[in-house]
């Protein structure tokens, strides 16, 4: 296992793909903080609007934009199994390794190893940017207080958990334009319409689970807002989500033949 393990971890750095979905996931982290920078302490229409950066809430949201780029490492995970099915290089993987579950085994370890090593960089970026914008503009700039390591340790977490998520998916469907639509429609779309809805579900969503890992609301990175599960349970729920996907895919679609 610690061979194929390898391998995988090789192939990722090899595609040069990640390098495309940092800069995506950093980049969705950033224009948050610029819309945060802009309007902190606003009023519209003479009611409050966005808090100060004096407020710890809003603190927390500067760090909390970190966690916002989880999308782009499930698509790093689905690209990471399809791209196999697309190219054909899977069959040489399983040629190799007839047990086929084995196969997706290392894939799901190595994806979550380097979700970690994804979630470090993007929260490194975010803090880089956060923080003097935060000195500047006269907000704590303290990395231990109002939650702050627990919102940057979470989101580096949420990121590994998020690699399982799509990688699940992504073995599950195996086409490669079906299951980045499917992840971004559900993320972007479904979620948000199913939190909004019925918040009592949505705490046990994907989403809701980074919220619990990050102990953010997807407001101004406060706990209180929205129904949140503990932080363990936030990890289960995406662990479950993951292994559950790539339990199915291991019944189903990858016992198919390839060519």
């Amino acid at each position: 296992m610690i061979r194929l393990v390898r391998a995988e971890l090789l192939k990722i750095r090899s595609t040069r793909m990640w390098i495309g979905m940092l800069v995506l996931s950093a980049g969705f982290a950033l224009l948050g903080l610029v819309f945060l920078i802009a309007l902190a302490g606003t009023e519209f229409d003479g009611e409050s609007g966005i808090p100060p950066v004096t407020e710890p809430d809003t603190v927390r949201a500067f760090y909390a934009n970190a966690s916002s780029g989880v999308l782009f490492m499930m698509i790093l995970g689905i690209i990471g199994i399809t791209g196999e099915y697309r190219h054909q290089t899977i069959t040489q993987a399983f040629l190799a390794t007839p047990r086929r579950g084995r196969v997706l085994g290392a894939k799901l370890v190595s994806y979550f190893l380097f979700g970690l090593v994804f979630g470090l960089a993007t929260v490194l970026i975010t803090v880089a940017v956060a923080w003097p914008a935060l000195a500047i503009k006269g907000g704590s700039t303290s990395l231990l207080d109002h939650d702050v390591p627990t919102i940057l340790g979470g989101t580096v977490l949420a990121m590994g958990l998020y690699a399982l998520v799509g990688l699940g998916l992504g073995a599950l469907i195996r086409n490669q334009i079906a299951a980045i639509i499917v992840a971004v429609a559900w993320v972007q779309l479904v979620e948000a319409i199913l939190t909004f809805a019925v918040p009592d579900v949505g705490k046990w969503l994907p989403a809701g689970a980074v919220r619990a890992i990050t102990h953010t609301t997807g407001g101004f990175g406060g706990p209180g807002d929205l129904p949140t599960l503990p932080a363990w349970g936030g990890v289960l729920v995406l662990l479950a989500y993951g292994l559950a996907f790539a339990a199915i895919a291991t019944a189903t679609t990858i016992r198919r033949d390839i060519t």
